[in-house]
This record gives structure tokens, C-alpha cells and sequence, in this order.
């Protein structure tokens, strides 16, 4: 559906069901208080990337039967991820739940008729690790949503220039949903954060759009739309177990967090910085490999030492 007054249309729908859902959630005390993972000193409320989960199901009615599955496992994260913005649960059920949705994710594609199984079970912990990454790099205003904004502009990219691999609305929906949630989170005081919930749906969406390009094209290097994130994440890992820290602790050790608490550096300019950073990555793999995918895939390894390097900048 390319039609620009159905988008505006979805838009509004989102929007007013933000209002009426941060109205509802302030009554109910679903907030978030200063500490933990994120950066900011204030109480605000938490949940409000339970846009990316409507978005989502909008999209998935529209084009049923072919999106049941993806509506499934979206409703299956996004459940149990809200829940636990509301009522901390284990973390045991959370995982299972996590491989669940994967497990619906791979069924879809026909993944398990495609890969062996030591392949599947890598599989699983690479997808199930990037969920749980994205989810603790939601520390700071706007870093999500334009972080995912960024990544997703680079896949319509490549679905229209490169390689048609998915449905064109499966990511206007998801971008959609970005944009209305930026309104109310981009700003000095965020009027709310996206919380698991919306961590997981958005992170979970990615994950599904990349499968899908990774199976097109028969190659991995579309992992690399995720190289910020990723560096991020597996070195700040490193650290802190260099530390002998308990990984699943909250803390303030991502180099976002030492970028906002110790540099002073304002948190919408760096939310602005990752997602820029990585659509140019985006953007060069994308080119790269329009002309030659060996070139691309030797560029994506120099880009992900250069990020490595650049890391390593959080201890000077």
C-alpha cells in the first residue's frame, strides 16, 4: 500500500493511541525511575515503544494470511516484555519465551528445512543475543528509534535498489511506528521510553527483516547493518567480565552511557551520532555491494575494526 493518506491515517491512529496509552499508564504507575541501564535522573513513564507491537499488528491484519506467523511472535514478545515493564518477571521464563518467538521466526522462513542443526543452534543464540542486546542499548532518549529509524531506511534501500526481499509496507510500518515514537521520547525531558516492550518488537522486527535479506542473497553480510549496536555491545561485555561483573546486571559501562554521564556530551546528540554513524555503514556496505559482495564483505570487516578501535576510546 503505497497510498500517502492511509499512512497519514496509520500515523494518527498511532498517535492517539500513544496519548491514550501514556494517560492510562500514568495512572497505573507504569513508570520508569533513575537507575539501572539508563542515563537519565528522572521518573517518566515506561512501555511506550508498545507502538512498534500496534504498528505491527495494524500492518500484520492488512496483510493476512501470508503475515499470521509474524503477528504471532511480535503479540508473543511483546506480551511478555510488557509484562515485565509492569511486573519484573524471571529471567528464565523471559529466555524461553525469547527462543519461542525465534523458533516461530524459523519456521516461517523454512529455516529449519534450510540449515543443519549446529548451525540452528548458533542461529538461535546470535538472534536471541541480538534481542537482548538492543534491549539493554535503550539507555538514553531517541537512541532506539533512530538508531532502528537508521536501519531501517538502509533495508527499504536496499529492497527497492538491491534486491526486492520483503513486502515494502513490512518496513514503512515499522518506520511509521518509529517516527510517532521519536515525538514523544527525541526531546531533553522524554515524555516516555520505549521500555522492553518496545526494545524487543523493534529488535525482533529488525531481526526478521535481516533473515529474510540474509536468505535472499545467501550471504551474512547484512549483519553488518547492526555493526554499532553490535561493537557496543560484545565489547562492553568484554569489559565488564574482564571486570568479573555479573553480565546481567543493570550498570553504565556502554560507551553511550560513559559518552552522556561522564563526557556531559547531551544525549540527543549522541542517539543522533549512533544512528548516523551506522547509516553510513549502511550505506557504504549497501554500495559495495551493488558492485562487487567480496568487496563489500572485506569492507565490513575493516568498518567493524574501526568501530572496535573507536570503542576503545571510552578508557582514554
Amino acid at each position: 500500500m503505497k497510498n500517502l493518506y492511509f499512512y497519514l491515517l496509520t500515523v494518527v491512529i498511532l498517535f492517539l493511541a500513544m496519548q491514550i496509552f501514556l494517560a492510562i499508564a500514568n495512572k497505573l504507575n507504569i513508570t520508569d525511575k533513575p537507575g539501572g541501564h539508563s542515563s537519565h535522573n528522572y521518573t517518566t513513564i515506561r512501555g511506550g515503544g508498545i507502538v512498534w507491537w500496534l504498528s505491527g499488528v495494524i500492518y500484520s491484519l492488512l496483510y493476512l494470511p501470508g503475515s499470521i506467523y509474524f503477528l504471532i511472535a511480535i503479540t508473543l514478545i511483546s506480551g511478555i516484555s510488557f509484562w515485565d515493564d509492569v511486573s519484573s518477571l524471571p529471567r528464565t521464563i523471559r529466555i524461553i519465551i525469547h527462543f519461542l518467538t525465534i523458533s516461530i521466526l524459523f519456521y516461517s522462513l523454512g529455516i529449519f528445512q534450510i540449515l543443519p542443526g549446529s548451525i540452528i543452534i548458533i542461529a538461535y543464540v546470535f538472534f536471541v543475543g541480538i534481542l537482548n542486546a538492543y534491549n539493554f542499548m535503550d539507555g538514553i532518549n531517541g537512541i532506539n528509534g533512530l538508531y532502528s529509524l537508521a536501519v531501517l531506511i538502509a533495508l527499504q534501500y536496499v529492497n527497492y535498489k538491491i534486491i526486492a526481499f520483503t513486502q515494502p509496507d513490512f518496513i514503512n510500518f515499522a518506520e511509521l511506528a518509529c517516527v510517532v515514537f521519536l515525538f514523544f521520547n527525541y526531546r531533553k525531558q522524554a515524555r516516555c521510553f520505549a521500555g522492553d516492550v518496545g526494545s524487543m518488537a523493534v529488535s525482533f522486527w529488525i531481526v526478521t527483516l535481516l533473515l529474510q535479506l540474509m536468505l535472499k542473497t545467501q550471504s551474512i553480510i547484512w549483519i553488518l547493518f547492526l555493526t554499532v549496536y553490535g561493537v557496543d555491545s560484545v565489547f562492553t561485555i568484554l569489559h565488564r567480565l574482564y571486570l568479573r561483573q555479573n553480565i546481567f546486571e543493570a550498570h553504565h559501562m556502554h560507551f553511550y552511557q560513559v559518552l552522556t554521564n561522564e563526557r556531559g556530551i547531551s544525549q540527543l546528540k549522541v542517539s543522533a551520532g549512533y544512528a548516523l554513524a551506522q547509516l553510513a555503514i549502511c550505506m557504504i556496505i549497501t554500495t559495495l555491494y551493488s558492485c562487487s559482495p567480496p568487496i563489500a564483505e572485506t569492507a565490513g570487516v575493516g568498518m567493524l575494526v574501526l568501530c572496535s578501535l573507536a570503542y576503545l576510546l571510552k578508557f582514554t
